[in-house]
């Protein structure tokens, strides 16, 4: 009985180190998924009170943008497909 009982013991310290081990890696996770939103929504802001300025953000926007090809009105995204 007493063998059964430490065998069991020794299974449930296995057990619950690997659930510390799991527990601590979504924590990791979670902490990434959460600073990488942080920096999507400070970039959605910035873009967001660009284009609250004025139609000159087009022009500033269009020699900058990657994606734009150089075009110089528009939207950057217009000839992009979503």
């Amino acid at each position: 009985m007493r063998e059964q009982l430490e065998a069991r013991l020794k299974l449930l310290r296995f057990e619950f180190e690997n659930g510390q081990k799991m527990l601590a890696e979504l924590e990791t996770k979670q902490a990434t998924v959460r600073d990488t939103m942080l920096r999507i929504s400070g970039a959605v802001q910035i873009l967001e009170e660009l284009l609250a300025e004025s139609p000159e953000v087009d022009e500033k926007c269009a020699a900058i943008h990657p994606l734009n090809n150089g075009a110089t009105t528009g939207s950057p995204l217009s000839s992009q497909s979503l």
